[in-house]
């Protein structure tokens, strides 16, 4: 599930207010936002595609689809993409904008996914692990359906930033969760996250049998200059997203 991160956000307090984390409860207005915002359309996905470089003919599995942006974007690189995602609200607007040619699934990314060992060529996890508190269940089901050698291509927010966000400031090299709201139309919408250390993060990677092949704190798309000047310059020197490309490796666990 694609973030958009540049709407008004204040901590989270109220205890009456929609459950953390329920997409489906403003599906719509996350969608339009998402469509066009700095970090997403000129920073996130750019990024994404940049490492997933040529996609023609590959088979891939968007796990956290949303409503589709980033599959449509594989799909007109010539990608066969389906998507997943745990929004029944997200998978009916992806259903929309992708139409019959890219299978969608509404699935937990807790849960076993419904797809057959080494079904994809790649799997795209755009700004959904940090949802997730324990990673080993969904990475393990990652590395189940990519074939050898296969990738996982994932964003995250970055934990040295999320770890400025709290204070008093919490242990490192814990597992810990924040929480504030997102703002729409003046609704105040609560969003809860798990920040881990870096090593937390590649060692879950590691034990799920993947192959760090490359670390990415890229730079915003240059067209942003001008559309979002103030935004721009921000994320040109303070990033807020880690990106990861991982092989997998042979379901032995050798590193032939």
């Amino acid at each position: 599930m694609e973030r958009m991160t540049d709407a008004p956000a204040a901590p989270a307090q109220a205890a009456d207010r929609a459950r953390p984390n329920d997409y489906d409860s403003f599906a719509e207005a996350y969608a339009a936002q998402n469509e066009d915002s700095l970090v997403n359309a000129y920073y996130e996905r750019p990024a994404m595609l940049a490492l997933a470089g040529d996609v023609a003919d590959r088979r891939i599995l968007d796990a956290g689809c949303g409503a589709g942006a980033l599959s449509a974007e594989l799909r007109d690189r010539g990608a066969e993409v389906t998507g997943v995602d745990a929004g029944a609200a997200m998978v009916a607007l992806a259903e929309r904008r992708l139409g019959d040619g890219v299978p969608l699934h509404v699935t937990d990314l807790r849960d076993p996914l419904p797809f057959e060992d080494g079904a994809f060529d790649d799997v795209v996890a755009s700004l959904v692990l940090h949802y997730l508190e324990d990673w080993g269940p969904t990475l393990a089901e990652l590395r189940r359906v990519l074939r050898p050698g296969g990738r996982l291509i994932a964003s995250v927010d970055h934990p040295f930033v999320a770890y400025t966000l709290q204070e008093p400031r919490p242990d490192y090299s814990a597992t810990t969760s924040y929480s504030f709201e997102w703002s729409f139309d003046g609704r105040l919408v609560p969003m809860t996250f798990w920040r881990k250390p870096l090593h937390a993060m590649t060692g879950a990677f590691t034990a799920a049998g993947f192959r760090l092949s490359a670390l990415s704190e890229p730079q915003p798309d240059p067209a942003a200059r001008e559309l979002f000047p103030e935004g721009f310059r921000d994320l040109s020197t303070r990033p807020c997203f880690l990106f990861f490309v991982l092989e997998a490796r042979p379901a032995t666990g050798a590193d032939g």
